[in-house]
């Protein structure tokens, strides 16, 4: 489960330079101000580095990142079927989990579920009610989510979906399909009857960014349907999957564009 490619490993290390970045100038900066060594340092001089280390601001907020993501994690294992999922979803930032079970992991086809891993994990930087409840599970928002996109293309042949333009009055960009007013409807009623969902609520006050706390988490579950910053066992399968539909939306601006 937690084995993890070694490009999925240098894609991580590329989204998630972020997390670190601010750790590495600081440590510079202490290394600058200190200024060059010379001689063996003295035992006294190692125990004034290791008392110091108990109040360095890295190590504590490492410790303090931790802290968060277990939380975190706790909260994301807790899932919920969407049938009444309005009045458990706040209106605050946070991260989601979406699951499914044994029949829908085959369903979609990505074999047999391994363990209780989700199929994804997302971030709402401002709202989960919004980002979660209105623009995954929400008829016509197959355009503007990518994890509605993935599901689409999971069960082209199994439920017929095609794609077209998100914008069918300005069709461009592809790779963001969407789906008939029909389809967008059907795959909503899907996604609601086999999926499940869990969610974390970012706490008040909590200084560090969403996107650490959930990258940290889509590297230890490999989640199948999450594509940036790692690489799964499927990542090959969603994205020739999501490559035919965006085609398939291509293919539907050349024939308009054609005329009768």
């Amino acid at each position: 489960m937690r084995e993890v490619l070694a490009s999925g490993h240098l894609r991580a290390a590329t989204c998630s330079r972020s997390c670190t970045a601010t750790g590495e100038k600081a440590q510079g900066e202490r290394q600058q101000a200190a200024g060059p060594t010379t001689g063996t340092p003295t035992r006294t001089a190692g125990r004034e580095r290791s008392l110091a280390a108990r109040d360095d601001p890295l190590v504590t907020s490492e410790a303090e990142i931790d802290a968060v993501v277990f939380e975190a994690r706790a909260a994301l294992e807790r899932s919920g079927p969407l049938a009444g999922a309005e009045a458990r979803v706040p209106n605050r930032p946070g991260l989601y989990a979406i699951y499914g079970e044994a029949k829908t992991w085959t369903e979609l086809d990505l074999g047999e579920l391994p363990d209780r891993r989700p199929l994804y994990i997302g971030k709402a930087e401002e709202n989960l009610a919004t980002r979660d409840l209105k623009t995954h599970f929400g008829d016509g928002g197959t355009g503007q989510s990518t994890v509605r996109r993935s599901f689409a293309a999971l069960l082209h042949d199994t439920l017929g979906f095609r794609g077209i333009p998100r914008n069918p009055t300005k069709p461009a960009h592809f790779s963001n399909y969407g789906l008939s007013p029909g389809d967008d409807a059907a795959l909503t009623a899907w996604m609601r009857e086999r999926l499940h969902l869990a969610v974390w609520e970012k706490p008040l006050g909590c200084g560090h960014p969403l996107t650490n706390i959930e990258v940290a988490l889509i590297l230890e579950w490999l989640p199948p349907l999450n594509l940036d910053c790692v690489i799964t066992p499927w990542t090959r399968q969603v994205k020739a999957a999501r490559a035919v539909m965006a085609e398939e939306a291509r293919a539907w601006s050349s024939r308009r564009a054609a005329g009768p």
